[in-house]
């Protein structure tokens, strides 16, 4: 095998792991986010309000677990790595947390624009009417990343795939 031929089965392998990664992350988002989204609906159906924003749900998880790579590869929580594997993972957690507000306020911008209500509208929207509703999402958020990152903590210390081998192979 000559060097371009290595290079070209480097590369491709290299995108099919990242692409393993990235549907990995989506998967546990958009479970995540999907059930929050069924909480949210059944809770409200007490009260006799419809709620059906589950495609919010799935778009929210395919940009975060974008989002996600995106941090892994600017090596976004590294300064952690030598320390217990609870700092790094906290960390994680709390910043992409605080994506998921900056994207919840994005959506109701977007939302404000879409009623015709502007983007001022939208942002006073969240910040003032939804203000605990954006509170709740960022704390359960929060404590669904902790054990998020905390397994891909433990994937990175143990090694590549030895810990999908643990969990999805006999041993």
């Amino acid at each position: 095998m000559n060097g371009v031929t290595k290079e070209k089965a480097g590369w491709k392998h290299r995108l099919a792991h990242e692409m393993l990664k990235y549907w990995g992350n989506f998967l546990y988002l958009a479970l995540f986010f999907g059930a929050f989204t069924w909480y949210r609906r059944l809770i409200l159906a007490e009260y006799r309000i419809s709620y059906l924003h589950y495609s919010v749900a799935i778009f929210e998880a395919l940009i975060l677990a974008k989002v996600i790579l995106v941090g892994d590869a600017l090596r976004l929580g590294r300064r952690f790595e030598d320390r217990p594997l609870i700092l790094p993972a906290l960390y994680k957690a709390v910043v992409f947390s605080l994506f998921v507000g900056l994207f919840a306020v994005l959506e109701h911008t977007i939302e404000g624009l879409l009623h015709g209500k502007g983007i001022a509208a939208g942002i006073h929207e969240i910040l003032h009417e939804g203000k605990d509703e954006l509170l709740a999402r960022c704390l359960l958020t929060f404590f669904a990343f902790i054990p998020f990152f905390a397994f891909k903590e433990l994937g990175r210390v143990m090694g590549n795939g030895k810990l999908g081998a643990l969990f999805f192979r006999h041993t």
